[in-house]
């Protein structure tokens, strides 16, 4: 509770200097202190497989499902055809500015990204591989046919052997014997094998590939997540940037109009003038840079969004602070270390490399199997030599029932070998998760110290902030009254767009930290920032303070080129 009431009161800039860093330091302090002088024996900690067990199953209840559907508002804007592809100008033609929120932004992700549409795919895929494995508990049952029917027709000439008996044509021909004959052969054979030494761990792979798609989903939601509040929190950036880009041009265009009053009244020089269309340049290529940055931040996040072709978002939102995070460092990194579906997906490679090792051991020992074997055939033929004819007709079946052992008794080593690489996969499956654990540390204690550091930029920029506006309006007084020059109007502008800058970049970036530890930490731990007592109408600039901002052509580059010379 008490870092939650410092951070406030930093965020608030209610705390002066000497005494926000007192606070910081005790925070740092705290953060570092422990009840006991002496190192942990890390030999004694749990390992992952007494925490999550040797095959962990993925919950998707550690954090919210995915949208399904989209509400009425955002109907139209579902995602084109996965194969449609625009051949002409008009249909990739922009015809609608759309502001979203935030939440509509990921609903409109997680309904329409092609991207985790494929990975939960890849979830069916291995579902359906897992229950192909499954199959093999299973009796097979194969059956065969030889013609259904088979039709045979023929002629044979027969020679006597005495050929006394037969004179003329007769012993020149022979006897011309006709035949047809129509068959059927039908076979039924069922297996089953008792005894498969390599079917429950082929069994066991299939599930853990199965988990690991999963996993895999979780994942891929989670990272679809913070790459949508990433994208939204840097158009709200770029948004602001257009804006002090706008008040930046607005005051160049004010001191310029009192540097050619002073110019024409004869108090000024033309150096005076030449500084301030200087300034007025570059405040121009700021706010060029800033409109070309937010064009690119609306066209990154409609295609996170895979929105129509002819729609463009736009923030809804200006750039605010989202809240405060509660969770200590401490605390971030455990949850870290128990929601995050990587280390689970390396828990599941050793498994699955184990299973693997196993089913190439069981290829030299005995499978036992029994069988039943079923044939029947029937057969109608007739035979007609001119004179006379006969028919004949034949039906029969045989069943045979055993049992089949088979076993590969040797095999040249390869089926040992087979067991040894497995085997040792799983051994470097736990030094990869050792890697993996290291690396989800390191990226909660950076977006830790990032906040933190954002955190103070937030406060020290605010204040930067309404010095310069203090220091730039003194300016303008001293320069109308003639005693100092457009250079220092111009220095404490250039200062004021510079710390504008700082302060929006340093919200943005704090509200991208608070993003990445919910990705990261699996915690939605955040206080939201207590509403301001404002008054309910916006303060207007007074008259001599409002200068339009007039679009300025766009000219070709090769005429651009040494403009003035």
């Amino acid at each position: 509770m008490r870092r939650t009431a410092a951070g406030l009161l930093l965020i608030a800039g209610l705390l002066p200097v000497d005494l926000a860093s007192v606070v910081v330091a005790q925070e740092a302090a705290d953060s570092s202190s422990d009840n006991g002088s002496a190192l942990i024996d890390q030999s004694t900690l749990p390992t992952a497989i007494e925490s999550k067990g040797s095959r962990p199953q993925a919950d998707p209840s550690v954090l919210p499902a995915a949208a399904t559907t989209l509400p009425e508002n955002l109907d139209a804007l579902q995602a084109p055809p996965s194969l449609a592809l625009p051949n002409q100008p008009d249909q990739v033609r922009i015809r609608e500015l759309r502001p979203l929120s935030l939440s509509e932004v990921e609903q409109l992700a997680e309904i329409n990204s092609p991207q985790l549409k494929a990975v939960a795919l890849q979830v069916q895929e291995a579902k359906a591989g897992l229950r192909a494995s499954i199959s093999s508990w299973y009796p097979t049952l194969n059956l065969r046919a030889n013609g259904l029917p088979q039709y045979l027709a023929g002629e044979q000439n027969f020679f006597d052997k005495d050929a006394s008996s037969l004179t003329g044509l007769e012993a020149q021909e022979g006897r011309l014997t006709q035949f047809e004959r129509t068959s059927a052969n039908f076979t039924a054979q069922l297996n089953w094998n008792l005894i498969d030494p390599s079917r429950v761990p082929q069994i066991s792979a299939a599930r853990d590939t199965f988990e690991k798609s999963r996993d895999a989903y979780l994942i891929a939601l989670r990272q679809l997540r913070l790459v949508v509040a990433k994208a939204y929190y840097d158009l709200q950036r770029y948004d602001e940037q257009v804006n002090v880009g706008k008040q930046s041009v607005m005051a160049s265009l004010i001191s310029l109009r009192q540097a050619r009053a002073r110019f024409q009244a004869g108090v000024a020089t033309k150096l005076e003038v030449l500084e301030a269309e200087t300034q007025l340049s570059r405040d121009r290529d700021l706010l060029t840079n800033s409109l070309r940055l937010q064009r690119r931040a609306r066209r990154n996040l409609a295609k996170i969004t895979d929105l129509p072709q002819d729609v463009t978002p736009t923030a809804a939102s200006p750039s605010r602070v989202v809240g405060l995070w509660e969770p200590s460092l401490q605390e971030s990194i455990i949850a870290a270390y128990a929601f995050r579906e990587e280390l689970d997906q390396f828990i599941l490679d050793i498994s699955i490399n184990n299973s693997n090792a196993n089913a190439a051991l069981a290829a030299v020992q005995p499978v036992l199997g029994i069988y039943n074997n079923f044939t029947t055939s029937r057969t109608e033929s007739g035979e007609s030599d001119g004179s006379s004819s006969a028919n004949s007709y034949q039906y029969g079946f045989d069943n045979a029932v055993g049992v089949s052992a088979t076993w590969n008794f040797f095999d040249g080593g390869r089926a040992r070998a087979q067991y040894k690489r497995n085997k040792l996969r799983a051994e470097r499956s736990a030094y990869e998760f050792a890697d993996q654990r290291g690396t989800i540390r390191l990226e909660v204690e950076h977006s830790f110290y990032n906040l933190k550091a954002n955190q103070q930029t937030i406060r020290t920029a605010s204040r930067a902030v309404i010095s310069q506006r203090e220091a730039l309006r003194l300016a303008r007084l001293r320069f109308q009254a003639g005693v100092t020059t457009q250079r220092e109007v111009v220095d404490n502008q250039r200062d004021l767009t510079r710390a504008q800058q700082t302060y929006v970049n340093a919200v943005a970036d704090y509200n991208i930290t608070i993003a990445e530890l919910r990705r990261y930490t699996g915690l939605d731990q955040v206080v939201s920032c207590p509403d301001r007592d404002l008054p309910a109408d916006k303060a207007q600039p007074s008259a001599s303070e409002v200068v339009p901002i007039e679009p300025s052509p766009i000219i070709p580059a090769c005429d651009a080129s040494l403009l003035g010379s």
